[in-house]
Formats: C-alpha cells, sequence, structure tokens
C-alpha cells in the first residue's frame, strides 16, 4: 500500500483560506487503499474503485407502460373508432407467442415486452371489448404507452462512476443491469486516542479536575459514519515513551490517525514531540473560527491529524476539512458536502478575511427559503449547541456584517454526519 511522502503536508506560509487548504490537499493526496469486491448487499456507503458500466439497456426490450391493448398505429382508423381481433396475450415475464398482423390486437399487461410488430398500445379504460374483439378510440399517437428499449439505460453508458460513495439508489442501479459485485476500495482504517492524564472515559468515576472524554467518541462516530474501520487506542498517558510505541504500534495498523488536542508545546504536551519522531508535523493555520491551528503530518508514512480541542471546534474542522481529507484518502471522489440556501433571521458581525461557521437551528418559512436561527451561545466548548443546531450556516471570508433576511449557505448536519 502506498505511503504518504515525509513532505507531504509541509506548508509554512500565511493563514490559508478554507478553499486553499482543500485544493492544496487535493493536489497532494491519492487513494492510498486497494481494491477489493464486495456484494450489493454490503455496498453501502462503499466507496467504489472502478467506473460501472452498463452491460445491458434498461429496459432490454421495447415494453408496456399499462394494462391494455397493443397494435400497429398504422391500422388504426384515419376518424372513428377502430375494431381489432384480439389474438395474442402478453404479460410481464411472458412475451406473447406471435407478432401482431394488420388488424390484429393483443392484450397486454404492465410490463410486457411489446409484441413484435406492434408500436402502439391503448390504455383498457379508454377502450370496449366484445368476445375476441377489442373498439380502440381514435386519437391515439404513435408509440403511445410504449417503453422504448434503453429509455433508463443504454448498453455502454457509465452508470456510476470511480469514487461514488455508494448509496442505496446506486446499489439498485448496479443491480437492474445485472452486476452482483461490485469493485470497492478496502475501508480506510484510522486509529483515533485521546492524550492527557486528566481524561477520563465515560462510566468512570470522575474525580475532582478530571474531564470526560467527548472528542473521543464524537470522532469515532463521526469516522464510522464515513463507512471506515475505526480502532479505538483509547486514552493515552502523558509518557513520551508510552505514546512513541502506540503511535508506532498505530501507523503499522492502520492508514490513518486521529486525535484532538494536547497539541501545545507544554512539558506535559507529548504528542507533537512523539510524531516528530516518527515522521513530521506541519500546522496548517486555517483562517477560520471556531478552529485553530490544524496539525497534519505522517507516522511512518501514515496520515497523522492532530484537531483542535474545544469540541465544536474539533467538530467543525473535522467536517469541513478532515473529513474531505480522509474521504479523498479513502479513494471518494466527490468530497464536498452540498450547500442549501436559507435565509438568516439574525444580524451578525464578523472579521473580514475568516470564513466563520454559525450553529443553525431551521424553522419553515411562508417565503421561499426556511429561516436560519443562530444559536444564542457560540463558545467553542459548548458541546450542547452542536446538538441542538440542524447544522452550520458558512460565511464567506470577504462578509464583514450579516444583515438579517440575507441569503446563506446551509450545511445540514445530515449531509456530512453519517
Amino acid at each position: 500500500m502506498a505511503q504518504l511522502s515525509d513532505d507531504c503536508f509541509a506548508f509554512g506560509g500565511p493563514l490559508m483560506t478554507m478553499d486553499q487548504a482543500l485544493a492544496t490537499l487535493a493536489g497532494r493526496l491519492q487513494p492510498m487503499t486497494e481494491i477489493e469486491t464486495t456484494t450489493l448487499d454490503a455496498a453501502r456507503g462503499r466507496i467504489l474503485a472502478e467506473p460501472m458500466v452498463a452491460p445491458m439497456s434498461v429496459p432490454p426490450h421495447d415494453n408496456v407502460a399499462v394494462d391494455g391493448y397493443a397494435f400497429r398505429h398504422a391500422d388504426l382508423a384515419a376518424a372513428g373508432e377502430t375494431r381489432f381481433r384480439i389474438v395474442a396475450r402478453a404479460a410481464a415475464g411472458h412475451p406473447a407467442l406471435r407478432p401482431i398482423g394488420a388488424g390484429e390486437a393483443a392484450r397486454v399487461f404492465t410490463g410486457a415486452v411489446l409484441p413484435d410488430a406492434a408500436d402502439t398500445v391503448a390504455m383498457q379504460e379508454d377502450c370496449r371489448s366484445e368476445a375476441d374483439v377489442v373498439i380502440v378510440p381514435p386519437g391515439l399517437k404513435r408509440g403511445a404507452n410504449r417503453r422504448k428499449a434503453g429509455e433508463d439505460i443504454e448498453q455502454g453508458r457509465t452508470i456510476l462512476p470511480a469514487g461514488r460513495r455508494l448509496r442505496a439508489q446506486d446499489i439498485g442501479l448496479a443491480a437492474s443491469v445485472g452486476f452482483a459485485h461490485l469493485p470497492v476500495y478496502r475501508p480506510l482504517s484510522v486509529a483515533v486516542f485521546s492524550t492527557g492524564d486528566e481524561i477520563v472515559d465515560p462510566g468512570k468515576p470522575l474525580a475532582k479536575g478530571k474531564i470526560y472524554d467527548a472528542n473521543r467518541h464524537m470522532l469515532i462516530a463521526l469516522l464510522r459514519g464515513l463507512g471506515f474501520v475505526v480502532r479505538d487506542l483509547g486514552i493515552l498517558p502523558d509518557r513520551r515513551e508510552v505514546m512513541i510505541d502506540a503511535l508506532r504500534d498505530a501507523a503499522e495498523a492502520d492508514d490513518a490517525l486521529v486525535t484532538s488536542g494536547g497539541m501545545s508545546t507544554g512539558d506535559e504536551d507529548h504528542v507533537r514531540a512523539a510524531v516528530e519522531v516518527l515522521g513530521s508535523l506541519h500546522f496548517w493555520r486555517l483562517a477560520i473560527r471556531p478552529g485553530r491551528p490544524v496539525a497534519l503530518g505522517q507516522v511512518l508514512g501514515k496520515a497523522f491529524v492532530g484537531l483542535p480541542g474545544n469540541p465544536v471546534a474539533a467538530m467543525v474542522t473535522f467536517l469541513r476539512f478532515a473529513r474531505p481529507m480522509l474521504l479523498r484518502l479513502a479513494g471518494a471522489g466527490e468530497v464536498e458536502p452540498i450547500h442549501f440556501r436559507v435565509r438568516a433571521a439574525f444580524d451578525y458581525k464578523k472579521k473580514e478575511g475568516r470564513r466563520e461557521f454559525l450553529r443553525a437551528r431551521l424553522a419553515a418559512s411562508a417565503g421561499d427559503l426556511p429561516i436560519a436561527h443562530k444559536f444564542a451561545r457560540d463558545g467553542a466548548g459548548i458541546l450542547t449547541s452542536l446538538v441542538e443546531a440542524d447544522g452550520l450556516v458558512e460565511l464567506p471570508e470577504d462578509l464583514t456584517f450579516l444583515a438579517a433576511g440575507t441569503p446563506v449557505d446551509f450545511i445540514p448536519f445530515s449531509e456530512v454526519v453519517g
């Protein structure tokens, strides 16, 4: 499996905009996972490794769109009703046994193969039947109620591109042309850990000066929602040698390592030193809020991502920076979330040159766009704001004042959180 170059994440410039950072990563990262084959039932959420080309057309033959009667349009009377003799029957999975001749019709049902020589179908509720004769009204256009072969998919067409994260409808499309297995990238394996003697796992007693480890469990859930295989390394003690050994073991077993916090240069912050013993580390100063510098590096050739310690900053930088980076590393093509337009219900002043993310709830509106209500407390440590918000209002770098009623971009959590 390919490894990152030592200087893959090297960057020593000034503040980077979000777009610059993502473009830089896109130019430096290549998928690092091998290809394997999976069944359709196990394919949801996996990343397609090769383009899928339709080996057949869908539908594979002209077929009937309604219950009714099939005949040759050329046999219709120019004016008035036309009488056809019923000479055949066709149902889904049971084609007619003979072609349709002059003055003849076939009784047909939805989904049936259109009988040979027939080109038009009259709905049964528009017709009258008498024994073996059907009476068809005038005015039908040639090809009425007929589905042509290849109407949905033409043979030889690329139906799914490489890099697609497979959804239920993608799997249904693959099944419709006969694929029982799909080539996908092996899931990215990500090791997640926390550091700090003050961190305690939930469920254990909490002594004075201790806090429960929320970020690690949040990150594990985010990563698993992307279809990655996650290894929980737990809480690493603030001892350099122990941390070096743990990072070495993780780099030998996994494709990427992710943590949050503990990246300063204090006497008790050993993550940076441990990473640099085994590889390299670079701090990317992103012009965003919330979010401090994000640490990117490599440990024995495997990607290392150090996110801010405040939970809101950790989640925002994960969703808008680490998520697209890791998806690209895993082989995904489209990694940017869809932005939706909403209308702000608040005034807001911001610093120029910085992209900001505001937590907001949506409300229905009698107008053209939903209304976004900003969460009142916007501190980077207020985890409840992520729970009570529907997503993030994303404000561009050049904006300095947002007036209530202005349309803004909104990323719903449902778009980026699995």
